[in-house]
């Protein structure tokens, strides 16, 4: 690994760590939609570049990216289960990967919405958090399913 992809390799675990503490996501938003970026790493069918929806579990880094392109966009806060249930499952079935931790440069982790819903499983069950899910039965319902979906 290069220094690089060892710094977002540590902000996607502390995106992890952090969300699964705090129950908030953070977003930004503006009257057009939510705060999206290209990936570098993923390409459609087409060779274009995969459409990333950009999240954050710091208030102050996303608030450092309201700049240039996201000059116009507020802060948005997503709880936990709503990210995991709504916008994880959303992302996936949309063809969009989560972008996390971007900072002001559009340097950060690009995350497939179901690994990163795997993530926030495990570490929801490591903490031996409760968490009431709507469109679920439960955590390993969830788990289930997203491994179905994932393989």
């Amino acid at each position: 690994m290069t220094q690089g992809s060892d710094i977002i390799a540590n902000r996607y675990r502390n995106f992890i760590k952090t969300v699964c503490e705090t129950n908030i996501v953070y977003a930004l938003q503006n009257h057009e939609g939510f705060a999206m970026a290209s990936s570098v790493q993923y390409g459609d069918e087409f060779d274009q570049p995969v459409g990333i929806l950009c999240f954050w579990a710091i208030h102050g880094r996303a608030n450092s990216c309201i700049i240039n392109q996201w000059a116009d966009y507020r802060i948005t806060e997503i709880s936990l289960t709503e990210f995991i249930e709504t916008w994880g499952v959303g992302m996936e079935n949309d063809g969009i990967l989560a972008g996390i931790g971007f900072d002001q440069k559009m340097f950060g982790y690009e995350a497939k919405p179901l690994d990163l819903l795997l993530d926030l499983v495990a570490e929801i069950k490591a903490r031996k958090k409760n968490i009431t899910l709507q469109k679920f039965e439960n955590l390993a319902d969830l788990e289930q399913q997203a491994k179905i979906a994932n393989r």
